[in-house]
């Protein structure tokens, strides 16, 4: 990697090299003011989103009035964005596509209540792929979303646009959601934490009530941990999760010792590359230096899962593409500009609709799969991906929809088992490339128990701390 095309916004201003967390600690203290972190924020993203392209709707002047009466909550002044899937009002919500041509948002998503009520400041919209159907933040016609670690690689997707701000300082946290590894997969591309919370832990996306199973948990991309227990405690104090053990502020690793399952290669039944194979037994041999107990376990699930799951995922794409107007919210959708990755998924979910059934039945089967495995571990540790992050174009919808796809199942390889199954999972930075990216360790627990993750994921990040771009 050449240090010319790294890119970071971090400079001497109010923001500093702090974590959300610092920010909210410095402006409750008085040695900043939310103004100050907000117009600092400001400064920033005109500093490198020419590079980034991150921003897909800005409202830095609104946000800049509103930071003058920040929301009080547990991160409260601290400057942040929605991922553009999400409502905010005054904004549109063009989920990434051409084919959208929202207008401005009358109310918020209630899942944007809740974000606002842990007294982050919204700055605007973050840039994602069309619909979120593709795991890099990509267009087959117009400017990608740029990895800050080198501009040349890919961001991740879906949420690569709030990634790709927060790893590069120019907002120290960001909204991001994940219906097949959307906040994982950047996460671990961009080097950040990302946790994707049980199912119903956090407010549902607004498009959750009317899908069969239900497969998208939204949440933040950080740069350190406390920042995203910090977030989860916030999402708690506002609406508690019915049915699952309460969740608090986490302040740090337990003395508990855990049993470790390892799980080295996906359902794909291709090899994870030399990079992601490096980085899990790495981290696993830290976890048993650490006194954990570490074994290998099987896959909880088979090829059949992830059939099932390619299935689902056309069947989005094929009611988006075929009543984007209705589904979309969207009166002025228009379907001849969505990319070829819509138009491939919806075609080829049409040819065997005759399958949803079953795929639904295999889907919801999942959750009963992946409660199992973890009868004799407390957390299963696996590559966060198939390979790592890729040069920008790998993964380009414009490549054809076929060897698109076929790209896409390889790399978003171990994540969607968790969205399906409704469990959770954090990504963590604790790898680097043979090429000097980020490498993300995927760790995954037992529905509700976001705790365990915490816990482990402040004594991972104690042990290894993670790299910024610039120290």
């Amino acid at each position: 990697m050449t240090a010319s095309r790294a890119v970071h916004a971090v400079t001497n201003d109010a923001l500093g090299d702090l974590d959300a967390v610092g920010v909210a600690a410095a402006i409750a203290g008085g040695s900043i003011s939310a103004r100050e972190a907000a117009e600092a924020a400001v400064a920033r993203i005109d500093a490198v989103n020419d590079r980034l392209n991150a921003i897909q709707h800005p409202d830095l002047d609104r946000a800049l009035e509103q930071s003058l009466t920040p929301t009080p909550g547990i991160l409260s002044g601290v400057p942040s964005i929605v991922k553009d899937n999400t409502r905010v009002v005054g904004l549109p919500t063009d989920m990434g596509s051409l084919a959208m041509r929202s207008r401005p948002a009358t109310a918020d998503d209630p899942f944007t209540a809740q974000f606002r009520s842990i007294g982050l400041g919204i700055l605007g919209k973050s840039t994602m792929p069309e619909f979120g159907f593709n795991a890099s933040t990509e267009y087959a016609t117009v400017a990608p979303t740029r990895n800050p670690w080198n501009t040349g690689y890919s961001a991740g997707g879906s949420s690569g646009g709030s990634a790709a701000l927060v790893a590069s300082g120019a907002l120290p946290i960001a909204h991001a959601n994940d219906g097949g590894g959307s906040i994982r997969i950047p996460a671990a591309a961009c080097g950040l934490v990302g946790l994707k919370p049980t199912r119903n832990r956090v407010v549902p996306a607004a498009e959750s009530a009317t899908m069969p199973v239900d497969i998208v948990s939204n949440g933040v991309v950080t740069r350190t941990v406390r920042d995203t227990a910090h977030f989860m405690a916030g999402t708690q104090q506002f609406a508690p999760a019915k049915g699952m053990v309460p969740l608090g502020l986490v302040e740090g690793p337990s003395d508990r010792r855990l049993r470790v399952g390892v799980v080295m290669h996906s359902v794909t039944g291709i090899d994870t590359d030399a990079d992601g194979q490096r980085a899990v037994t790495d981290a696993v041999d830290l976890l048993a230096s650490l006194g954990h107990h570490v074994t290998e376990v099987p896959l909880p699930v088979d090829e059949k899962f992830m059939e099932a799951f390619k299935h689902y995922w056309a069947l989005l794409a094929f009611s988006t593409q075929n009543f984007g107007k209705r589904v979309m919210h969207s009166p002025d959708f228009d379907k001849s500009l969505t990319d070829g990755l819509t138009q491939g998924l919806s075609t080829s979910f049409l040819r065997q609709a005759w399958r949803l059934p079953l795929t639904i039945r295999t889907l919801k089967q999942s959750e009963r799969q992946y409660r199992d495995a973890f009868t004799d571990v407390d957390v299963i540790v696996s590559p966060t991906l198939g390979f790592v992050t890729p040069p920008l174009g790998f993964l380009n919808p414009a490549a054809g929809f076929q060897e698109h796809f076929d790209r896409l199942i390889q790399y978003a390889a171990f994540t969607p088992l968790n969205n399906a199954s409704g469990g959770p999972a954090i990504s963590l930075p604790l790898s680097t490339s043979t090429a000097g990216m980020p490498v993300g360790v995927h760790i995954s627990a037992t529905h509700g128990d976001e705790q365990t993750l915490l816990e482990l994921a402040y004594e991972l990040e104690a042990a290894r701390p993670f790299r910024t771009i610039w120290r």
